[in-house]
């Protein structure tokens, strides 16, 4: 054998390797013989991820996880849901306990290159403010030299309030909480003068409080906070299958699809719209799933606005408005790149 054909040999034993179907679809196997997924989602929190009145679990990051689903199986509902705390939920996620994260997670620079994780795309743009009582009558977080504030470990929080009172030569006492209940009713109770968190779980605390307008949340935001799911890094397949779901819901929004109308644009004219809901084309194909995928996210689960509406928006008890979770054509951040 010459020295040629040898190296020929050792290059296409090193592309097989790599583009294996056995390791690049590890994730996607095992959900499919286990007939459900399994996803790690928030402990109770309002408008994220909460059980009703009948125990089933209702939510932003629970219809992201239905999402995907839908997207595999073909139906939202063959999915169970795993409560995970702050300080646990990437290692359950490492550790194979979960199939994908779907948790009011901020993607940051350092989780995403060193906890072996890879995380899909923005599903709520963030950021991180503070909350105070009303009758403080506080106006600014920059009136909050020396308070007392309510947070939780192993966030990204305690380093943006550092941030933000170093820039404003102030300091802050931080006074940590091992979970969400136990801060909400410790700063309820007064024993913190402020309590600070994502804006979104800011408006999911005030919602519980006996009397929502007795708190307020200040103008300020501090931070970006991109939320985000994740899922384990080196299954390429899996990450494209998060991805795409979260997409799908977006693109729907955009091109007018919805839960009600969307067996009557299997007869749509648009191209793009033929090629999502698989009357043309093998783009579920591409990535191990059915032609149908996409159209089966949206019967099952609506489009992004269903989602935040539902759970999130001006009609709940959290009251948010879309603000920068608009879609790019309204002058929003959310954007799906093309289904071609």
């Amino acid at each position: 054998m010459t020295t040629r054909m040898l190296l020929a040999g050792l290059a296409t034993a090193f592309l097989t390797s790599v583009t294996s179907p056995a390791s690049a679809q590890a994730t996607l196997d095992a959900v499919t013989k286990r007939g459900k997924l399994i996803c790690g989602v928030s402990q109770p929190t309002p408008g994220f991820a909460v059980p009703d009145s009948k125990g089933v679990m209702t939510g932003f990051d629970v219809d992201v996880c239905r999402a995907v689903a839908a997207a595999v199986y073909g139906a939202p509902d063959k999915v169970d849901f795993v409560p995970t705390n702050i300080n646990t939920r990437f290692q359950v996620l490492q550790s194979g306990e979960i199939d994908v994260l779907s948790r009011q997670t901020t993607m940051t620079f350092s989780r995403d290159n060193s906890l072996g994780l890879d995380f899909g795309p923005t599903v709520f743009y963030d950021g991180q403010g503070l909350m105070v009582p009303k009758q403080l009558k506080i106006e600014s977080a920059k009136d909050l030299a020396g308070a007392a504030i309510c947070i939780l470990p192993g966030t990204t929080t305690l380093q943006n309030l550092a941030d933000f009172f170093r820039a404003n030569n102030k300091k802050f006492e931080s006074v940590v909480f091992e979970n969400p209940d136990e801060n909400r009713n410790a700063f309820f109770s007064g024993r913190c003068d402020a309590t600070s968190s994502d804006r979104s779980d800011l408006a999911s605390i005030r919602a519980v409080a006996n009397n929502p307008a007795d708190f307020v949340v200040l103008p300020e935001t501090i931070s970006k906070e991109p939320l985000a799911p994740a899922v384990r890094q080196g299954d390429s397949n899996w990450r494209d299958i998060v991805s795409w779901a979260v997409y799908a819901l977006i693109a729907a929004e955009e091109k007018g699809i919805t839960k009600d109308n969307v067996d009557q644009q299997l007869t749509s004219q648009d191209p793009e719209i033929q090629r999502m809901l698989g009357v043309t084309g093998d783009l579920g194909k591409m990535i191990g799933l059915d032609n149908k995928w996409a159209y089966n996210i949206v019967k099952g689960v609506g489009n992004y606005s269903d989602v935040f509406e539902r759970n999130l928006g001006e009609e709940t008890p959290l009251g948010l408005t879309r603000g920068p979770n608009q879609q790019w054509t309204k002058g929003g951040l959310l954007y799906a790149p093309p289904f071609r």
